[in-house]
């Protein structure tokens, strides 16, 4: 069905639109994709162009309108965002391993297929755009850190609904190559949900030439190490209470590949709980990201908000469907909370938002209620921390944030991590105690030389 050109006269919020086109130096058919903005256009509106990369048409970043969207966020002066690349085999089926080449032949294709599509991308311009005389579409690049990489498996969620596992390597300033695994959702593809370190298990090779193993000793998602150093705070606490004979509790909401609960056993020794909405992605957890599920891991599926709140009330109840949650291992453990009133030395929380209509953010605007803020500080140790990866969307959920937070907890702290997107709250029960000297703490010094000790010395007091 042929597309009348009126259709792209006029900006519909939300419109998304895909047809093929001849690309007019091979001949072989694009795939063309329009997407207009959400806000409506109050001013002049942009328009803005983008190449899919070679090899990388399949995917979900920029294949689906989720991936679109997020796209279009992340430039929020763009009114539409029209991409071209090629178009996706209809019959793919069996892993596609991309290799991002770079070479004066590429460069100079690239500047003669923009050129070339011009004439198309002005017919697909909006009719006020060439009436305020403006006739510049500017190509957006794509700039991420991956050279290479192969999905090991694609699946679905009860919950999140279509998933990948990949294998990436990854720009790397080091002499080494560096290589990673990632989680990624279809629902937001551009956000990784988790990422491990893995290495060669034979040799020396690159993605799709040797098979890898995990190197779970290291947290590589940016925003987990931060998460982990927050424990320098009651670093005092949690060494009085392994010197007294007790093993350090930590509830973990979100689990996703689970790296953050290993860290925490088996690098720093906690007892560690984990709550996940969705059974398929522990799943995947335990077989893709080494989640070792026993004594000391213990995960549960189930609403984290729900979990929380149950836990924070101390709900004397022996039906586990009043309390929202089956669990997957080890049945004692709910009776443990209910019964004998187990708390935690630390809560870590890493959900995000699952409404993509307006990016990426955490965490969920329900998870910001004062009940549940309340349940988790009872939930909590007198000298416990809650701390939560933070992704705000913009300046009022942050001060929103913060100022529900203090009506609860005593202090507040922060940790920037630095890659202009998250960042690390953490809120403590009590005032914080003066910590002991590094050659006097054992457990800080175990967690010095499991992370930076740039992120320790970055916590600020809010």
């Amino acid at each position: 069905m042929a597309l009348d050109r009126a259709t792209f006269e006029a900006l519909v919020p939300s419109r998304f639109i895909t047809f093929t086109f001849p690309n007019p130096i091979s001949g072989d058919l694009l795939r063309v994709a329009v997407l207009d903005s959400p806000t409506p256009v109050t001013n002049s509106p942009r328009v803005a162009a983008m190449l899919v990369p070679h090899h990388r048409e399949h995917d979900w970043i920029f294949s689906t309108l989720g991936g679109h969207l997020q796209l279009l966020l992340s430039s929020p002066s763009i009114s539409r965002l029209i991409l071209a690349g090629d178009l996706p085999a209809a019959d793919h089926c069996s892993p596609v391993i991309y290799n991002r080449s770079v070479n004066a032949d590429t460069e100079s294709y690239l500047v003669k297929l923009q050129g070339n599509l011009m004439p198309l991308l002005l017919a697909l311009s909006p009719k006020s755009f060439a009436e305020n005389g403006s006739l510049e579409i500017p190509f957006l690049s794509y700039d991420d850190n991956v050279i290479g990489s192969v999905i090991v498996e694609k699946c679905v969620g009860s919950c999140v609904g279509e998933m990948l596992v990949e294998d990436v390597e990854i720009e790397s300033t080091e002499s080494k190559r560096e290589f990673r695994r990632r989680l990624r959702f279809k629902r937001m593809p551009n956000l990784i949900q988790t990422e491990v370190s893995i290495v060669p298990a034979v040799g020396s090779g690159g993605i799709g030439e040797v098979e890898f193993r995990l190197d779970l000793g290291v947290l590589v998602h940016p925003y987990l190490a931060p998460m982990a150093a927050s424990l320098c705070l009651i670093c005092s606490y949690v060494e009085e209470r392994i010197r007294t004979g007790f093993t350090p509790k930590a509830l973990c909401v979100g689990v996703g590949g689970g790296a953050l609960l290993s860290f925490l056993q088996t690098q720093l020794g906690f007892e560690v709980f984990g709550v996940e909405a969705d059974e398929n992605v522990l799943s995947v957890a335990e077989r893709y990201f080494g989640l070792e599920v026993g004594e000391t891991i213990r995960v549960f599926v189930g609403d984290g908000i729900e979990v929380i709140e149950k836990i924070g009330c101390r709900v004397m109840e022996r039906n586990f469907g009043s309390f929202g949650v089956h669990e997957v291992e080890n049945p004692c453990f709910i009776n443990d909370i209910n019964q004998r009133g187990t708390k935690f030395d630390v809560i870590m929380v890493d959900l995000d938002s699952s409404d993509v209509c307006n990016g990426v953010s955490a965490p969920p605007l329900d998870f910001v209620q004062k009940s549940v803020l309340l349940s988790a500080r009872s939930a909590l140790c007198k000298l416990g921390i809650f701390v939560i990866n933070v992704i705000p969307p913009n300046r009022s959920f942050h001060e929103m944030l913060i100022h529900e937070f203090r009506e609860v907890f005593h202090e507040l702290y922060e940790i920037d991590v630095g890659n202009g997107e998250n960042y690390v709250l953490i809120a403590t029960v009590s005032p914080i105690e003066s910590p002991l000297s590094g050659s006097e703490n054992a457990f800080l010094l175990k967690l010095k030389r499991s992370i930076s000790g740039a992120y320790m010395d970055s916590i600020r007091k809010i």
